[in-house]
């Protein structure tokens, strides 16, 4: 299983975070990109490939890299600001080849709430920033991985699907949250189930229905059995990732959520 960073995020960097995961036994990360805990246009050459070094001497890795969704927007109206959000992500495609990462998660992007551009408007300046980050991509042997967050303009996985359908390139994936896709009101497990062919990973927290959260296993509405079961005949746990976000303990909260996970028949280390 794959560890989410995203609790360490205003206490430490990312290679404290996963140096403090590695010595309790943890080896494979997810590193959300927010200042100060990972912000490539802070972080020297020298010290990327440092902190790979560090990582390849205790068999760890880095699988993915969140680049996040409220600083950026692909689908913004405005030109320059898709060109400084494209701008961003090649950043952080570089970074996950430096750090030797395979995926990195992007947002479609978002709409203004108030007398909204249209979908095909929004479509359309989005595929424009897919037409300039897809090569890069590419080239660097790096997924792009569009996650189904509440707030964007494509918050379903059908949705998501019919975007990957449509661009049909081999490195372009989803990313599919179940505390988000509960939030909204999707069936996670139906949804695996159905569309686990376009997923490259799976984020798993619990959450409410009435306040969105990424909170412990067991305290919200998500069937873990069920989707342990699913995640067992369709998918692979070495492609999930825990991302329960919790501040306080961070360490504590991860070690209690695999046996929470144990508990509900999931087969994790």
């Amino acid at each position: 299983m794959i560890i989410n960073t995203f609790s360490y995020l205003w206490r430490s960097t990312a290679i404290q975070a996963m140096s403090e995961l590695i010595r309790h036994g943890f080896t494979v990360f997810e590193v959300p990109v927010s200042s100060p805990h990972c912000w490539p246009d802070e972080m020297s050459r020298s010290s990327r490939l440092e902190a790979r070094k560090q990582l390849l001497d205790h068999g760890a890795s880095v699988r993915s890299l969140n680049a996040g969704g409220y600083d950026i927007n692909l689908a913004s109206p405005g030109a320059n600001m898709r060109r400084k959000s494209t701008d961003h992500i090649r950043d952080v495609i570089q970074l996950a080849v430096d750090w030797g990462g395979a995926d990195v998660v992007i947002s479609p992007g978002t709409r203004r709430p108030m007398i909204s551009p249209t979908i095909p408007q929004t479509l359309g300046w989005l595929y424009e920033s897919l037409d300039v980050l897809l090569p890069v991509a590419k080239q660097a042997g790096v997924r792009l991985l569009m996650e189904n967050t509440p707030y964007c303009f494509r918050p379903t996985i059908g949705e998501l699907v019919g975007l990957v359908e449509e661009i049909k390139s081999e490195n372009l994936s989803i990313v599919y949250d179940v505390a988000n896709a509960a939030y909204i009101g999707e069936d996670p497990v139906a949804s695996l189930r159905l569309h686990h062919s376009h997923i490259g990973l799976v984020h798993i927290s619990d959450t409410g229905s009435d306040v969105w959260g990424h909170d412990p296993i067991g305290t919200g509405i998500i069937d873990f059995e069920g989707l342990g079961r699913a995640v067992d005949s369709v998918f692979s746990i070495d492609s999930v990732v825990l991302e329960v976000i919790r501040e306080e303990a961070p360490l504590l909260e991860v070690n209690n959520a695999m046996q929470e996970l144990k508990k509900r028949g999931w087969r994790v280390d």
